[in-house]
Parts: C-alpha cells; structure tokens; sequence
C-alpha cells in the first residue's frame, strides 16, 4: 500500500509556472510507474504526464508537450510536475497516481493503469 499526498497547486495567470509534488508514504516509488492525472468540472479525468519504474520513459498527452515535465526524486519519495507557460486550459484538478505492476521502461496512460490515487491539487489559470 501507498498513500500519496499532492501539493503546489493555486492561482496563477496565464503564462506562469507551477511545480506540482507527488510524497509518497508507506512504500518507496522505485519500484512504481507514477502519472500525473486531471479532471476539469465535467469532464472525464485525463491523462497528463507519466514516468516509467525507471525513470528512463516519459510520455505526455499532447496537448502539455513542451510545457510539462514529469520527474521523480527517489530520495525524497516523490514525484513532481513542472508545468511551464500555463494556459486557461489547464485549469482542473491534478491528481498523482502510482502503479507497481508496469515494467520498468513502459508508461500506461489511462486510468485502468494504476492502483493508487492521491487527493489532487487545485491549479486554477486565469486569463
């Protein structure tokens, strides 16, 4: 079992910064792909950003490439989302997931894919 605690979120403009954080307690993450999700009111939750077991594999939706960068610090248990020139658009709830049954290079994109959920982060871009 793992429990994963989100932070970083909050009121930007369009065109700022934000670092999510993804802490992790009970296991280590080496040994668990983490992704980055987010729901928008009425909308299905969406896949944004993932990494492999190893840390060898991103993969990002599309609509975030260039923008986002998804990376972990095994030492401090934790996984973050660099989020760079923010839109509108990207306002949603961010949530972090974990999945010990990936391989070690590969990255699932769909929510079926992880076993472990956080409580999601607020990230609110205004225009």
């Amino acid at each position: 079992q793992v429990q994963l605690v989100e932070s970083g979120g909050g009121l930007v403009q369009a065109g700022d910064s934000l670092r999510l954080s993804c802490a992790a307690s009970g296991r280590t993450l080496s040994n668990f792909a983490m992704a980055w999700f987010r729901q928008a009111p009425g909308k299905e939750r969406e896949f944004v950003a993932g990494i492999s077991r190893s840390g060898g594999t991103t993969y990002y939706t599309d609509s975030v490439k260039g923008r986002f960068t998804i990376f972990r610090d095994n030492a401090k248990n934790t996984v973050y989302l660099q989020m760079n020139s923010l839109k509108p658009e990207d306002t949603a709830v961010y949530v972090c997931a974990a999945d010990r049954t990936q391989s070690t290079i590969v990255v699932i994109s769909v929510v079926q894919g992880y076993d472990y959920w956080g409580q999601g982060t607020q990230v609110t871009v205004s225009s």
